[in-house]
């Protein structure tokens, strides 16, 4: 039964996928007015229950219940959720590019004029007291595709406030936002606290949730671990509560040996196939065997077009050069790429990663089918014994290899893509 203090109460939430649990018997609730966090490492739930409360999971595809005002929410859509006053601000942008601030707030829920035309005259008043209200500097005029990632980030905020939600989901919002557009995220969501309009706020920074949750809940391998004031607990409790053991020693240091050098870039200048443009200047690197080299670098900055100019995917190389293994490397497509040893982890696994439709094995498998191929005929056995290895190697939660990809968590889809490359 609902309490009568919370806004929304989960009451033994469950959900699986594939035969597992991505969600546990979850409790949680939420009150009026507050900033809570949602904790956990990937594949811990947080992303589901999302989508549970969203609608985006309808009502009879979970167990359990949830309640909104004290009554039962039986959501058979996201629109339903949107008519009670949720909405959900992702991680991956849901605006259209070549539509303005104005229309894409407005997206879908137009005022009209008597004549049943849309009154843009209101479109672009209504836009523009909401910028006011919450001290955004963004022409509402503007196509959102000239906005920075940031100012995309507030434009969705102002899009589920147009709908006079009160309750905001965000998953990762600042996941791909400078530090400057970071501060300013965080000052609109504690101006939507001083407003009354309650959040949930999922983030593994957790620096940012101290500076803005009231209370954190931890979630572990789809159950509830414990909710926690935020002002009485520390970051390294909450730590201990994500992973459930005590961690002394966050980044220890490992001495590693380092072989030669694997990979040299060298002035390489790679222009854009369609538009003809520079996309990478003068880039300088280089590898060692053995070692992890970060790339660093906002959105649109190249970090993506590097590397697939590396994986033979993109750009038209103009000028310099790259070594790989102490022989030229340009690769003339993918297939090439992978043939001599070098492989690509998409950072967008729906698109590029997955054959959704497909099961855990076939997905595993391939990019390395040739390995288990004789004569033109796949060898099942040995398919099967090497994807349960890197099945077993990488922990992936999973009935068997026969369940659909699209059926797993976001953590366990990951995973997927990440044994289909090695």
């Amino acid at each position: 039964m609902p309490d009568t203090v919370s806004l929304l109460q989960v009451r033994d939430v469950s959900r699986h996928f594939a035969g597992v649990a991505a969600l546990d018997r979850v409790r949680f609730d939420l009150r009026a007015g507050e900033i809570h966090a949602l904790c956990g490492e990937n594949g811990a739930g947080k992303s589901t229950l999302i989508k549970v409360l969203s609608g985006v999971w309808p009502h009879g595809s979970y167990d359990g219940a949830f309640f909104l005002d004290g009554r039962e929410a039986r959501f058979r859509s996201a629109a339903d959720a949107e008519r009670a006053g949720i909405a959900v601000i992702h991680q991956e942008l849901a605006l259209v590019p070549d539509m303005t601030v104005a229309e894409n707030i407005h997206l879908g829920a137009e005022p009209r004029t008597p004549a049943g035309t849309i009154n843009w005259n209101k479109v672009y008043a209504d836009t523009e007291r909401l910028l006011r209200d919450y001290h955004i500097t963004v022409d509402p005029a503007a196509l959102v595709r000239d906005l920075g990632v940031g100012q995309q980030q507030l434009v969705e905020i102002l899009k589920a406030l147009s709908k006079r939600s009160r309750i905001l989901l965000l998953d990762e919002p600042t996941a791909a936002l400078t530090d400057t557009d970071v501060d300013a995220l965080i000052g609109i969501v504690t101006q939507l606290r001083d407003r009354g309009i309650t959040c949930v706020y999922i983030s593994h920074k957790l620096g940012e949730v101290f500076r803005l949750a009231d209370r954190i809940t931890v979630l572990r391998d789809g159950r509830t671990i414990v909710t926690l004031d935020a002002a009485a607990t520390s970051r390294q409790e909450v730590i201990r509560h994500m992973v459930g053991r005590e961690i002394n020693n966050f980044f220890p240091r490992v001495r590693t040996e380092h072989g030669e050098t694997l990979l040299e870039i060298a002035g390489l200048n790679v222009a854009d196939p369609l538009s003809g443009r520079m996309a990478l200047r003068d880039i300088s690197l280089s590898v060692r065997a053995g070692e992890v080299l970060g790339v660093g670098g906002l959105m649109g900055s190249g970090r993506t077009e590097l590397v697939m100019h590396l994986f033979g995917a993109y750009g038209v190389r103009m000028a310099g050069s790259v070594t790989y293994a102490g022989r030229p490397f340009q690769p003339r497509s993918t297939a090439d790429a992978m043939r001599r040893g070098v492989v690509l982890v998409s950072e967008d696994r729906k698109r590029y990663g997955l054959v959704p439709g497909q099961s855990i094995g076939f997905n595993l498998s391939l990019a390395s089918l040739g390995q288990v191929t004789r004569a033109g005929l796949i060898n099942h056995a040995a398919e099967y014994e090497r994807n349960q290895a890197m099945s077993a190697a990488l922990g992936i939660k999973a009935s068997s290899q026969d369940a659909a990809v699209s059926a797993l968590s976001g953590g366990n889809q990951q995973k997927v893509v990440l044994g289909k490359a090695l």
